[in-house]
């Protein structure tokens, strides 16, 4: 398999000057570096990053491709709790962070056109899979649910980071199972983060999950 050109992504957040969860990225990207293959870079990544600790607030692209890594900064997207559509584009199956993200790009796009924030994919099968750039959870009664890792989606650090603090259930669940559900999108850059709305449909919060946001950030 010619892997030129095909790269591993990880998008890292700085926050009050610290870096959360680097280690946890880190090992992420090594762990797909060796599963799938791909050369080592050149550079130490760690090296390349812990030199922005310190900066406030900032976002970190970090791209591995051919050997070599990259590191961009951006700002925090958008923190407001988003309103979301199911996109008809169906989810492909992304259980690494690479730069092959076709069908996210073209639900994001579609969310743009419906004029709304974000999209939530769904397998050709018709399972809830994952947002764009993050995780889905809801509170099913006293339980918290997300989809399960088989239905290949991204090993989220904030879905691990949850499912640590909320003792969530991973599981299949349709679309129409949503409904009526409290939900929130979680990903290691936003943290956790309410939906507004879903298919134009109000969200009801939830202070369960404004407790879990609450102890999402490590304290050290």
């Amino acid at each position: 398999m010619d892997t030129t050109g095909f790269g591993l992504i990880e998008t890292i957040r700085v926050r009050d000057g610290r870096i959360p969860f680097l280690e946890q990225h880190l090992g992420r990207l090594d762990r797909s570096l060796r599963e799938l293959g791909l050369p080592r870079p050149s550079q130490d990544i760690a090296a390349l990053v812990r030199p922005f600790a310190g900066t406030g607030e900032a976002v970190l692209r970090v791209e591995v491709c051919d050997g070599r890594a990259t590191v961009t900064v951006r700002e925090l997207p958008a923190l407001d709790p988003p309103a979301v559509i199911t996109a008809s584009e169906s989810h492909l199956p992304y259980p690494h962070k690479t730069t092959e993200r076709d069908c996210f790009v073209e639900a994001a796009g579609e969310a743009e056109v419906a004029e709304v924030d974000d999209a939530l994919l769904v397998t050709h099968a018709g399972w809830v899979a994952e947002g764009t750039t993050w995780n889905v959870f809801w509170w099913d009664g006293g339980g918290l649910r997300t989809p399960a890792l088989d239905l290949e989606i991204l090993r989220g650090i904030g879905r691990t980071r949850v499912l640590e603090l909320g003792k969530g259930q991973e599981t299949r669940a349709p679309r129409a199972a949503l409904d009526g559900k409290s939900l929130f999108l979680v990903n290691a850059v936003r943290g956790i983060v309410p939906l507004a709305s879903l298919d134009g449909a109000r969200v009801a919060a939830d202070p369960r999950t404004a407790e879990l946001a609450r102890r999402f950030w490590p304290e050290e």
